[in-house]
């Protein structure tokens, strides 16, 4: 098991930098948009839809909702973004995963609002578009390379200095009715490490405290994108969103904390400014 996830890892990573560097940007948001799609199937068996050709239905539909959102903020017509369409796109994720930490705070009796198949196939849209957005955005800044892996940085960052604070010191569950290995000092434990990358590069670039003033909440939301998944598989009754990728299940199991992260960043970037 640990050799089939270090490979799929690996494939993954050479990937994703690949598509990252080297492709041009209507190549990426093409990949970009063809991952979403993925998800978007698997997601359609979180939502309860489980034959094939509706879940292949629900990823072509998302595939077409990406098409109507890039029209929507500019892509085809300009070549880039417009900053009011596409701030408007990323602040309707942010209000959505201010609503979702409610419904994670309040799981399983949030389940009567959300729980139902129709209610959750809604919710994948929410979730998926402004990730596509998101990562477009990025790839379409100044070093919107450079600003991408930051992004993945800033999740591992999270990730990794949760689970090994988590280990060492983990007592006080987080949300036990939805992640119940996650614990109140992993979390803080990720969000330090990520407060030490804020102030590392804050200090190196001489942001004046804006990198930290971004990076702080993309590391704080990156969590409650892993719960929510968490959460719409434990209301589903299933342990991973598919079986695509050796080791690791499914693409949303690898995305889910970019779904969050990703939309927050991006709309940080537009907020403050900032260039890499």
């Amino acid at each position: 098991m640990l050799k089939e996830r270090l490979i799929t890892a690996i494939v993954l990573a050479l990937a994703l930098i690949g598509i990252i560097f080297y492709a041009s940007l209507n190549w990426f948001a093409f990949a970009i948009a063809v991952v979403v799609s993925i998800a978007a199937w698997e997601w359609a068996n979180l939502a309860g839809i489980q034959k094939q050709w509706q879940r292949i239905v629900y990823a072509l539909s998302m595939f077409i909702g990406v098409v109507v959102c890039a029209n929507y903020v500019g892509f085809f017509h300009t070549g880039g973004f417009l900053v009011a369409e596409t701030r408007s796109v990323l602040l309707v994720a942010g209000a959505f995963w201010a609503i979702a930490l409610l419904w994670v705070q309040s799981y399983p009796g949030s389940g009567v609002i959300w729980g139902r198949g129709w209610a959750m196939a809604l919710m994948g849209y929410v979730v998926l578009l402004p990730t596509w957005l998101a990562f477009v955005f990025l790839r379409f800044e100044p070093n919107g390379e450079w600003l991408i892996i930051l992004l993945v940085v800033i999740v591992a960052c999270a990730d990794v200095g949760a689970y090994f604070v988590g280990r060492a010191f983990g007592k006080r569950k987080l949300a036990v009715e939805v992640s119940p290995g996650k614990s109140w000092e992993g979390f803080w434990g990720g969000f330090v490490c990520c407060l030490l990358l804020a102030i590392g590069l804050n200090y190196s670039y001489e942001s004046g405290g804006v990198l930290i003033a971004i990076i702080a909440p993309v590391a704080l939301v990156s969590v409650l994108g892993d719960l929510l998944e968490s959460m719409v598989k434990r209301q589903r009754g299933i342990k991973d969103s598919s079986n695509l990728l050796p080791g690791h299940g499914g693409v949303m199991d690898r995305v889910d904390s970019l779904t969050a992260a990703a939309p927050i960043f991006a709309l940080a970037l537009i907020l403050t400014g900032w260039k890499f």
